[in-house]
């Protein structure tokens, strides 16, 4: 499979790149092949526009990279990814990604370092448009933050203190491995619960009017 290879900036071994992309070339498996020979160089890797489902588990070796791009891909909330302290952003937008307290677990337990995360057009990220209200918008924003509190960038806006502030009033960080499970549940719940109360209050308004 070919991919479109770019690298950031010279590098002293001409098969080396810091930034390499096999967008829109229907894969439907990672080219490890291709990508694991980047181990100590590669910093961004795009895979978007395909139509990949695995869980991306070798791409835990590569130890620089910092970039991980998946948009349009049929991820889902249960993907497995590797523990990788070195990503700093992960664009998923456009995925199968429905159950956000099971994502946001994942991605907070596996990328301890993010900074941005896009999920944009996924059902789990309700926004105008995929038709979620701005109600839903909001309690999906306030829930992300709370448990990824050194979150940078959600989607394509900037966390605000004021939002920091208000996502610890209303949810909370489990931080402790005890009662984990229960903790994760209790917040799942939680989430579900203000999203549908979201919805009666939407529908009553349309009632109304």
């Amino acid at each position: 499979m070919d991919a479109c290879i770019t690298s950031g900036q010279p590098s002293n071994t001409p098969s080396s790149y810091q930034w390499l992309s096999f967008a829109y070339q229907g894969l439907t498996e990672i080219p490890y092949e291709s990508i694991l020979t980047q181990t100590e160089t590669l910093e961004v890797l795009d895979l978007s526009y395909n139509l990949l489902d695995e869980n991306p588990a070798l791409l835990g070796r590569l130890e620089r990279l910092s970039t991980l791009i998946l948009d349009c891909n049929n991820y889902t909330s249960h993907v497995k990814f590797p523990y990788m302290p070195s990503i700093t952003t992960l664009c998923i937008n456009k995925n199968k990604v429905t159950n956000l307290p099971v994502f946001v677990e994942e991605i907070r337990r596996k990328f301890p370092s993010i900074k941005i995360l896009s999920m944009m057009n996924n059902k789990a990220a309700p926004s105008y448009f995929n038709g979620g209200s701005l109600t839903q918008y909001i309690d999906y924003r306030l829930y992300v933050i709370s448990q990824i509190p050194g979150l940078k960038i959600l989607d394509d806006t900037e966390v605000l203190d004021k939002e920091r502030v208000q996502a610890q009033r209303t949810y909370w960080l489990q931080q402790s491995t005890h009662n984990s499970r229960k903790r994760r549940e209790d917040s799942s719940r939680r989430y579900t619960h203000m999203q549908k109360k979201a919805v009666i209050r939407q529908q009553g308004h349309m009632k109304a009017v």
